[in-house]
């Protein structure tokens, strides 16, 4: 048998639903968020506990680090940021086209200090009923708003190439999209990317490689820029959210897990008490690609 992809497995921290994920490399910390429980979690990657905020939000489904230290999260109403350093916090996003916002879901770094982010339904994901088509946006960094592409079925994990020609997102239950990224950083060619039905969070390898969570799979899938799916990293989870790397060499391969059904049981509007859902660290044969903190002017 060949080497596996990703092997060393530890528990780091836990909660009821663990869903957003960054790492702070400059700081060594994992932040996560807890989206029935509430609140954005720090540790260290012994799992020594460095703070929590927000802890009164639910539906965090992302997290992201801006340049100053601070903490993006997505959520119901939009987007906050929290400087953990001072204690300050106030909304990076909270209305669309004058519009108070549903929800976000997942962000990724434009590659100029802004974000692309997704929108998602979280009124109806409360309610447990069926959730309305969602958008993608670009944020610049001076804070000018962007549709990018509309008619996704729910936004999730998103990621940037490293040469800035391909935006790849999440459809959970139905797909993975990849779209060419133009030089003004609009997309065009929506095609598929991968068929998936529980296509949730996303990373890269430093190898340009898509690695796809399943908030159904207890493995993550590997594709290939060109589509070609590589032999998937099995772990010891139920189901896997999102997945990020960190480390001196990049190659600690953090991931969220929940129960096998808790997915489906909020999709249905179900109720999850237990603390059951992990962050794991796991030691990855590939190197990851570290996601960029955006640039914006907070405070």
């Amino acid at each position: 048998m060949g080497q596996l992809a990703v092997d060393g497995f530890e528990r780091v921290a836990s909660g009821i639903y663990l869903e957003g994920l960054a790492v702070d490399h400059a700081r060594e910390i994992i932040w996560y968020s807890d989206v029935i429980a509430g609140g954005i979690h720090g540790v260290r990657p012994d799992g020594s506990r460095v703070a929590s905020f927000n802890e009164d939000r639910m539906w965090t489904g992302g997290v992201m680090l801006n340049e100053d230290g601070a903490v993006l999260s997505t959520g119901e109403r939009g987007i906050m940021w929290n400087d953990p350093e001072t204690g300050k916090s106030g909304w990076l996003l909270d209305v669309i086209d004058g519009e108070p916002i549903n929800g976000i879901n997942e962000m990724m770094p434009d590659g100029t200090g802004g974000i692309f982010f997704g929108t998602n339904d979280i009124e109806r994901i409360i309610e447990g009923g069926d959730t309305r088509p969602t958008s993608l946006y670009r944020l610049t960094v001076d804070r000018r708003l962007i549709e990018l592409a509309d008619g996704i079925g729910f936004t999730n994990g998103i990621m940037f190439d490293p040469d800035r020609r391909k935006l790849y997102c999440n459809d959970t239950f139905h797909c993975s999209w990849v779209f060419d990224v133009r030089d003004d950083l609009t997309l065009a060619n929506r095609r598929r990317f991968l068929d998936k039905e529980d296509a949730d969070g996303m990373a890269l390898d430093a190898e340009g490689n898509v690695w796809i969570t399943g908030f159904r799979s207890s493995f993550l899938t590997r594709v290939r820029p060109d589509g070609a799916e590589l032999p998937r990293a099995d772990t010891p989870a139920g189901s896997i959210t999102q997945v990020r790397f960190g480390g001196p060499d990049m190659r600690d391969c953090y991931f969220n897990s929940v129960p096998a059904d808790g997915g489906d049981t909020l999709k249905e509007g179900g109720e999850l008490t237990r603390r059951n859902s992990f962050l794991y660290r796991g030691r990855s044969r590939t190197p990851g690609r570290p996601v960029e903190p955006a640039r914006f002017g907070l405070g």
